[in-house]
């Protein structure tokens, strides 16, 4: 299964990082990655591969929410389908 895993918030050092340690650390594969700074802003989207996933979405998302606390950042992630979805006309 693959996912989007999108960041938002102003832009810092170790954003990166901190997001890619936690998909590490629970055996997601980052298989792309986009980012970029607008006046300060930090947008982030990551294509993923969830086939090693050491817990559940939810698990996963929960460990997320402690670097995007940290940092004021937003993060989700969606389903590739999902995504998709939602950005297909």
């Amino acid at each position: 299964m693959n996912a989007y895993v999108s960041v938002m918030g102003m832009d810092k050092k170790g954003i990166i990082k901190e997001v890619a340690t936690v998909l590490s650390n629970n055996g997601v594969n980052i298989l792309d990655i986009n980012q970029t700074i607008v006046r300060g802003c930090f947008t982030m989207v990551m294509f993923v591969d969830l086939s090693e996933l050491t817990t559940d979405l939810a698990g996963l998302k929960a460990e997320l929410s402690v670097p995007a606390n940290a940092m004021n950042l937003r993060i989700k992630v969606q389903h590739d389908a999902i995504f998709s979805a939602m950005h297909t006309l």
